[in-house]
C-alpha cells in the first residue's frame, strides 16, 4: 500500500513539474508527413519582431461549400498557429453578405470592390434541384499601424480543377499571408529600377507591373550614363524589350553592377517585327534585331536564338473569313505565334502559375560552363512547336495546320531562365570603355548572384486601349479577344522578389500539400461493402465481446 501511495505522489509530482514547465518551454510537434500544421522560422522570425497590433479581418465567412470550408478551416489553423508566435495578432471575420436589405448587401459588394477585393461567384444545386447563386470573398484584410494590405486567399489556376486550386490556395496561405505583413511592416523600402535609353518600353506599357511591384519597391526609370557608380543603389534592375544596341559603357556599367552584387531580369526580343505591317498588310519581314549583347549574354551562360516559335499552345485572334467585298465576318482563329507558356512546377517563381502570354518570342539555350551555375528552366513552349528561322517573311495568310506533326515538330522549347551562381565578366583581359567615370575597382566576377533572362520583350507590356489623355491601361496578360487574363504579371512580380530576395521568402511558395481525393468509381463499386462493414462490423464486435465476457466471468465465479 505504501509503494501504490508513494506512486501516486511521484505521478503528481511529475504532472505538477510538467504543468511548470510549460510555461517556460514552448514546442509545438506537427506529426503530418507535408508539415502543413507548421510554420517556417522565417515567419516565425518576422512575427517576432513585430511590436504593435496587427489587425486581420477574414472576409471569407457565411454558409460556405466543404471546399471553401476546408479553405478557410486552413486559414484558421495557420492564423492560430501564427498567434501563438506574437500576441500581437487580432483576428475577426465578417460575412459581406451579412445585411437587413439586398440594397445595404450591393452597397457592401460595391465598397469591397472598389478597395480591390474582387468576389467569387459559385454556383450550385440544392435538394430539389434548383440552381443556387453564392457571391464569396475569399480575401483577408491586413492592418497594421495606419497601412492596409489586401490578401487574396483564392488562387484560379487554369486548366486545374475546383479542389486542385483550393489545394493550391492551401499550400500558398502561409506565403500569401506573411507577404501581406510584411508589405505593411516594411520600414526600409528597397530600390529597383527600368533601364531606359534604348528603345525600351515605355512608363505606360509597363504600368500594369510597376503598379504592382510599387507595393515592395521604390521604382525608378532613367538612362545610363558615364557613371559607373549610377546602378549601386538598386537591389535589381530590369530591362525590358531595349529595341536599340547598348554602347560598350552601358554594357560595362551593367556588368559591374552584376560584378558587384547586382541582379538583372532580362526581357529580350531577337527578332525584329514590323508590327505596324503587320497589322495594315498582313506581312511583316523578320530580321535578326542586333542590340550588342550577345557577347555579354554568352559570358554570363545563355544564347537567344534569332528565331520565332510558334506553337498549337496559343491565343486566338479574330479573322476576317469573308469574301472580297462582302461583310466582314469574323471567326476567332488560333494565332501560333503568340504561345501560352507553360510555368515550371519545380521553382518558386512559376510554381502555381497559370500560363504565360508571349508574343514573337524565341529560345533561350544555355552554353559556357554549367557547373559554376544553378540553372532553371522557368517558361517553356508545349509539346507542339516549330521553329520559325530568319531572316524570312510573316504571312497571316499561311495558316499551318494543327495537326501537321511534321511542322509542329520540337517540343518544350526554353523560353526564360534562371542562373545562380558564378558569373564572369564580358570585360575580362578588355578595356575599360572610354568615358567612363567614377569606375570602381574592376571585378572579373562574381561568386553568388542570380539573373533571369527571358526571350521574349512582350511579356512585360501591358496594352492600352483609346488615344493620348483618353486612353485606358489594360491589366498585364489580359487578352481582349478570350477576355482572359494569364499569369504574366504574377510571373514578373515573383520573379522581382526572387531576384532580391535575401531571406528566402519566395521558398515558401515551394510548399506542396498532396491533394488526397476519393476514387469516385471505386467508391460507387464498393460502396455497400463499406457500408455493411461500418455498420453490422460494430455491432458485431460488441457482440463477440459481449460472448467472451459472459463466458469469462462466468468461468470465474463457478470456480
Amino acid at each position: 500500500m505504501k509503494i501504490l501511495n508513494k506512486f501516486g505522489f511521484l505521478i503528481i509530482i511529475s504532472f505538477i513539474v510538467v504543468i511548470i514547465l510549460s510555461f517556460f518551454i514552448h514546442f509545438r510537434i506537427d506529426l503530418t508527413s507535408d508539415k502543413r500544421y507548421s510554420i517556417t522560422d522565417q515567419t516565425i522570425k518576422l512575427l517576432k519582431s513585430v511590436n504593435q497590433e496587427i489587425e486581420i479581418k477574414v472576409f471569407l465567412d457565411g454558409d460556405l461549400n466543404p471546399g471553401f470550408l476546408r479553405l478557410k478551416k486552413s486559414t484558421i489553423d495557420l492564423l492560430d498557429e501564427m498567434s501563438v508566435y506574437s500576441s500581437n495578432i487580432k483576428v475577426s471575420f465578417e460575412n459581406p453578405s451579412t445585411a437587413t436589405s439586398n440594397d445595404e448587401r450591393l452597397k457592401k459588394y460595391a465598397e469591397l470592390e472598389a478597395k480591390g477585393l474582387t468576389p467569387t461567384v459559385i454556383y450550385e444545386r440544392d435538394k430539389e434541384g434548383k440552381s443556387i447563386q453564392k457571391v464569396v470573398f475569399p480575401w483577408m484584410q491586413i492592418r497594421y499601424n495606419g497601412k492596409d494590405a489586401n490578401v487574396n486567399l483564392l488562387k484560379n489556376i487554369r486548366g486545374s480543377s475546383g479542389e486542385e486550386n483550393l489545394n493550391i490556395s492551401i499550400e500558398n496561405l502561409e506565403f500569401e499571408i506573411t507577404d501581406g505583413i510584411r508589405r505593411v511592416t516594411n520600414r526600409n523600402v528597397s530600390k529597383i529600377a527600368f533601364i531606359e535609353g534604348h528603345g525600351e518600353l515605355n512608363e505606360a506599357e509597363t504600368y500594369d507591373i510597376s503598379k504592382t511591384l510599387s507595393r515592395y519597391f521604390q521604382i525608378d526609370r532613367g538612362v545610363l550614363s558615364t557613371d559607373a557608380t549610377i546602378l549601386n543603389e538598386y537591389k535589381a534592375i530590369i530591362i525590358a524589350k531595349p529595341t536599340l544596341p547598348f554602347t560598350e559603357s552601358d554594357k560595362f556599367i551593367v556588368d559591374q553592377y552584376i560584378m558587384n552584387g547586382g541582379r538583372v531580369l532580362w526581357l529580350i526580343d531577337a527578332v525584329r517585327i514590323a508590327r505596324e505591317n503587320l497589322s495594315k498588310t498582313g506581312i511583316s519581314p523578320a530580321m535578326e534585331l542586333d542590340l550588342n549583347l550577345s557577347d555579354q549574354l554568352f559570358r554570363y551562360g545563355i544564347r537567344i536564338n534569332p528565331v520565332l516559335l510558334q506553337d498549337v499552345q496559343s491565343v486566338t485572334i479574330p479573322v476576317n473569313i469573308a469574301p472580297a467585298n462582302a461583310e466582314p465576318q469574323f471567326e476567332p482563329s488560333p494565332w501560333y505565334f503568340s504561345p501560352l507558356l507553360l510555368t515550371s512546377t519545380q521553382h518558386p517563381v512559376t510554381k502555381n502559375v497559370t500560363e504565360v502570354k508571349a508574343d514573337f518570342c524565341s529560345v533561350i539555350e544555355f552554353v559556357g560552363e554549367e557547373a559554376k551555375r544553378n540553372s532553371s528552366l522557368l517558361l517553356a513552349t508545349s509539346d507542339n512547336t516549330h521553329v520559325f528561322g530568319t531572316p524570312s517573311t510573316i504571312d497571316l495568310s499561311v495558316k499551318p495546320d494543327s495537326q501537321d506533326k511534321m511542322y509542329f515538330n520540337m517540343s518544350f522549347l526554353p523560353v526564360a531562365v534562371s542562373l545562380e551562381g558564378e558569373f564572369e565578366s564580358v570585360f575580362k583581359n578588355r578595356q575599360t570603355p572610354a568615358g567612363i567615370l567614377k569606375a570602381l575597382p574592376f571585378k572579373e566576377k562574381v561568386l553568388n548572384s542570380r539573373q533571369i533572362f527571358v526571350a521574349d520583350g512582350d511579356i512585360i507590356r501591358n496594352e492600352t486601349s483609346g488615344i493620348a489623355s483618353d486612353s485606358t491601361t489594360l491589366a498585364l496578360g489580359y487578352d481582349r479577344y478570350m477576355n482572359q487574363t494569364f499569369g504574366n504579371s504574377e510571373f514578373i512580380k515573383n520573379a522581382v522578389l526572387y531576384l532580391t530576395d535575401e531571406e528566402g521568402w519566395l521558398q515558401l511558395r515551394s510548399k506542396s500539400m498532396k491533394l488526397r481525393l476519393l476514387n469516385k468509381q471505386l467508391v460507387n463499386e464498393q460502396k455497400t461493402l463499406w457500408q455493411i462493414i461500418n455498420v453490422a462490423l460494430p455491432i458485431l464486435f460488441l457482440i463477440c465481446f459481449g460472448v467472451i465476457y459472459q463466458v469469462f466471468r462466468k468461468r470465474k465465479y463457478t470456480r
